[in-house]
């Protein structure tokens, strides 16, 4: 197709995803003509392309380049992608009208619909997104999922030379604030002129409803205040995550914790994950229960899960909010040398929580999942951190989604884990170092039962039983005798 063609077929193709009307068909026409210093338009209506919208946006930006308008550097052709998606969508106000007209008759609905319009306007990279490698694994927990993340591009080292030449500002501070609803971006920050936010009012705050450009999950949301304040577990944070399940019982709503190399990339900025889609940890079974005498509406119990989980239950918010409340005071205080859990070095606090809200029928769900964050000489990256021996797997924070059972795995593992397949099948191979003694170890324990036709299945699976490992090692009490008698004496104290 030519410039032309490919412009009109984009077109078509947002009429037909509802994105535009017929009737606005010319302006946007002329406005992607204006972006690609075209003076005329020579085509005629195009039509029998199978090119997805992000694939008609990759020519006309190796359009652009070629034709010298902007520079072949990533961000550059990031801003041109935005902004001609940009002109196929309606302004804040417009987003918002519809999302609620949609949310009176259906909640679903409301974000089935503003989920579809982030993938279609290519806000949702879902073109990168399918790159990525995804697998159940099943486990005595249930099934983790595991992906390796393929999908977010990596930059060239013209990319990264054009960004040190870049003066940088503070606007917007940060990727979470609301100040990156349509801004244009720069080199070092991402294009969002085709970023929309739907408003939100937790508790007389505002807040703010986006979909993750690069999801893990089923409509995995980001929830983020509208203020840049660093992020903090406390009493508001359990209300506002209850109210927001209320708001859509649809979706499950948490949080990472608020201390390093336990919690997320980003503390910075208050925010929340959600989505529509059940974690492994949400099925756990709930393995025994005990009382809280303060509080006789909730049901208290441990979950059956490789980190320390206590499950609350109540149909009442806000019994619910003073128990996990009451949970985190004695949480944050809590020190058990028999199990390494101190909570202060000096006055530097390390135990805190990752909690996560559900709704289920007329019931209120708060997972809290007990962290400490605590190094030593001998665990420079943590004591409740994954160990050397599962690095070479993943050696990243364990954040929210890893807790709730997702691994979100390093890209490298992608040809890493070919060549370990190679090795237990005694191919020629390029084994990473690091790998080499779980390689041996696998050839010797499936002596007789590896082929080409199995080998990655079995090292998929036990690519997954590292993983188990990793939020083993991330669990404060361990699952064995020792660890859940310590769990009971923190149990006892509440």
């Amino acid at each position: 197709m030519n410039i032309y063609e490919v412009i009109q077929e984009l077109i078509n193709q947002a009429i037909s995803l509802e994105l535009i009307e017929g009737q606005d068909e010319v302006y946007v026409r002329n406005q992607i003509l204006h972006l690609l210093n075209l003076s005329d338009f020579a085509g005629g209506p195009a039509g029998g392309s199978h090119d997805t919208i992000p694939q008609l946006l990759d020519q006309l930006v190796l359009y652009a380049c070629r034709e010298k308008i902007i520079e072949e550097i990533f961000d550059e052709k990031e801003i041109l992608a935005a902004k001609i998606m940009d002109v196929f969508m309606p302004k804040p106000s417009g987003i918002n009208h519809k999302f609620y007209e949609k949310y009176q008759e259906n909640p679903r609905e409301a974000t089935a619909w503003f989920y579809a319009l982030s993938q279609n306007s290519n806000y949702i990279q879902t073109e990168r997104i399918a790159k990525n490698i995804n697998y159940k694994a099943a486990t005595e927990y249930g099934e983790l999922d595991i992906t390796i993340n393929l999908s977010k591009p990596e930059k060239n080292p013209q990319d990264i030379a054009k960004a040190k030449t870049v003066q940088s500002t503070e606007y917007p501070k940060c990727l979470l604030c609301i100040e990156n609803e349509g801004y244009a971006g720069c080199i070092g920050h991402p294009a969002r002129s085709n970023h929309r936010l739907v408003r939100l009012d937790l508790l007389g705050e505002a807040w703010y409803l986006q979909y993750s450009p690069y999801v893990y999950y089923n409509e995995h949301c980001i929830v983020l205040s509208g203020k840049h304040r660093d992020m903090k577990i406390d009493r508001m944070s359990f209300a506002r995550l209850l109210k927001f399940v209320e708001f859509l019982p649809h979706y499950f709503a948490g949080s990472n914790a608020d201390l390093p190399i336990v919690g997320g990339s980003i503390l910075s900025h208050d925010h929340y994950q959600g989505g529509r889609y059940e974690f492994a940890m949400a099925k756990a079974p709930k393995e025994s229960f005990f009382t809280l005498a303060k509080f006789p509406l909730v049901e208290c119990a441990l979950v059956k899960w490789p980190m320390s989980v206590i499950r609350l239950s109540s149909s009442d918010q806000e019994s619910l909010i003073s128990a996990s409340e009451h949970i985190l005071s004695k949480w944050r205080a809590y020190s058990d040398p028999a199990v390494d859990i101190l909570a202060y070095s000096g006055e530097t606090p390390h135990n805190t929580i990752t909690p996560i809200a559900r709704k289920r029928g007329n019931l209120f769900e708060m997972d809290l999942v007990l962290r400490n964050n605590r190094t030593t000489a001998e665990q420079p990256l943590g004591i409740f951190h994954p160990h050397q021996d599962v690095q070479h797997i993943k050696k990243e924070n364990i954040g929210l989604i890893e807790v709730m059972g997702l691994a979100v795995l390093p890209k490298r593992l992608l040809t890493e884990l070919k060549e370990v397949e190679k090795y237990i099948c005694r191919e020629p191979n390029a084994l990473a170092e690091y790998h080499r003694p779980w390689a041996k170890e696998l050839a010797e324990r499936y002596a007789g039962q590896i082929a080409p036709a199995n080998a990655e299945k079995i090292v998929r699976a036990e690519t997954a039983t590292k993983f188990l490992r990793v939020l083993e090692d991330a669990g404060v009490f361990k699952r064995n005798d020792k660890g859940q008698a310590a769990f009971k004496r923190f149990v006892a104290t509440l």
